[in-house]
């Protein structure tokens, strides 16, 4: 049968398997998308899955991971889009949204060491922690400064492979993307934000359409969760007023409790020498407003770095 909806997806073991997650959560809404073939999944070639051997900020930044899928939303190749919230860029395409964010997984980083630590205070001094996260990078260095940190990129089955052959001691993974390939948390522990501020939107899938696609729209409501929706776009308004890239060591999480929002944000150097955190709380409503207003405390306190 000819597919009633194509999904864009990248590759990745894990990206295949989100957008499956997608995939089974539209079928379960209307018998139609349950028939065979009714959804096809499209596998796209980003750039950043081309280009392994250099970091993000070398090559573009992280919307490398979605530049050729929204260029095959917009030229109708598609009819959605399925994501990790934390590779979208801040400013989409003109004619491009985020239609629905399902409710959110673990956000939380997993430390996994080949000395089995249960914390960063725990690492072997001087081990070699490998990541191309700038995030994780500095919040590592601010914690232990006599860490070697080491790039290390690659998708999760990877980075753990490398891990096992010794080229690093310890690395740092996605709790959420872990879950989603059934690796449990692959003998690690999960770090609390407390000890490892998450990435903007980790844990969180977003699904894109074309804005004026009012029946794909339709199609994906049912999968929106309103206070994880709420939550993502607090972060991603932080985000935007730090004008955070790929350079920016930039970290935030915010949590619904009931009709309010805790939100807590980061802003350090890469080599982890200056870092501010700081806390807020509002109403759910507010949610973007919060993350703008956390963002432009932490931008002032940022200008008095090179003061001081």
């Amino acid at each position: 049968m000819t597919s009633l909806l194509r999904i864009g997806t990248r590759g990745s073991p894990l990206a295949l398997a989100q957008s499956e997650l997608v995939r089974a959560a539209l079928a379960a809404t209307r018998p139609e998308l349950a028939a065979p073939g009714a959804i096809e999944l499209v596998v796209i070639r980003t750039t950043g899955d081309r280009i392994q051997d250099r970091a993000l900020a070398e090559i573009g930044g992280k919307g490398l991971f979605t530049k050729e899928i929204d260029e095959a939303l917009l030229e109708g190749r598609i009819d959605l889009a399925v994501h990790s919230m934390k590779d979208v860029p801040t400013v989409l395409p003109e004619g491009i949204e985020i239609a629905a964010v399902p409710e959110r997984a673990d956000p939380r980083d997993v430390l996994c060491s080949r000395h089995g630590a249960l914390s960063l205070s725990e690492l072997p001094r001087g081990c070699r922690v490998g990541t191309a996260s700038l995030r994780r990078a500095a919040q590592l260095l601010a914690a232990r400064p006599d860490l070697r940190v080491v790039p290390l990129r690659g998708n999760v089955h990877t980075r753990l492979a490398k891990l096992a052959r010794a080229e690093v001691d310890a690395t740092l993974l996605a709790a959420a993307g872990l879950a989603r390939l059934g690796l449990g948390n692959a003998g690690g522990v999960a770090l609390e934000p407390e000890e490892m501020l998450p990435a903007v939107g980790q844990g969180a899938i977003g699904i894109a359409c074309r804005r004026e696609d009012e029946r794909v729209r339709a199609l994906l409501a049912p999968l929106a969760h309103p206070a994880t929706m709420r939550a993502v776009a607090a972060e991603r308004a932080f985000l935007a007023r730090l004008d955070g890239n790929c350079r920016t060591p930039v970290a935030a999480l915010a949590r619904p409790r009931g009709a309010l929002l805790e939100f807590e944000g980061l802003l350090a150097t890469p080599d982890g020498s200056r870092l501010e955190r700081l806390g807020g709380r509002g109403p759910l409503e507010d949610a973007e407003r919060l993350g703008r207003e956390v963002a432009a405390e932490l931008s002032a306190r940022a200008r008095t770095w090179a003061a001081g």
